[in-house]
């Protein structure tokens, strides 16, 4: 394949989507969100921390004060795409699957970052 072929290949692909975790690893908080595209979520997570932007204060504040050494990424849970639904809409299913783990990871609600405002960052 030439490159043209091998960009139109990856631009047509179907990225993985479902949910993930940003993870203290001292403090035990975490920012869960989900995504269309985890992969790229992650890096970005991961490249506005690195710089000092990242809309969670408090994560930020963390980040800074503790090094990266003290963080993972990890992917959680992954939505499969459905090969025979082109127009397939994931919104609710990842909603529910982002719901059914910030039951299961902070069950209180305690132990966050996640706000509604940084999760679902596509």
């Amino acid at each position: 394949m030439d490159r043209k072929a091998l960009a139109r290949a990856y631009k047509e692909s179907r990225r993985p989507m479902g949910v993930y975790c940003v993870r203290n690893i001292q403090s035990g908080d975490t920012l869960i969100g989900r995504s269309t595209d985890l992969p790229s979520v992650l890096n970005r997570e991961r490249t506005s921390l690195r710089f000092g932007g990242h809309p969670n204060r408090r994560l930020q504040q963390d980040w800074n004060a503790l090094g990266s050494d003290a963080f993972t990424f990890e992917v959680l849970d992954t939505l499969a795409w459905p090969d025979d639904t082109p127009d397939f809409d994931p919104t609710s299913d990842l909603l529910l699957l982002e719901s059914m783990w910030r039951e299961r990871l902070q069950p209180n609600g305690n132990s966050s970052y996640s706000t509604s405002k940084t999760s679902g960052r596509a």
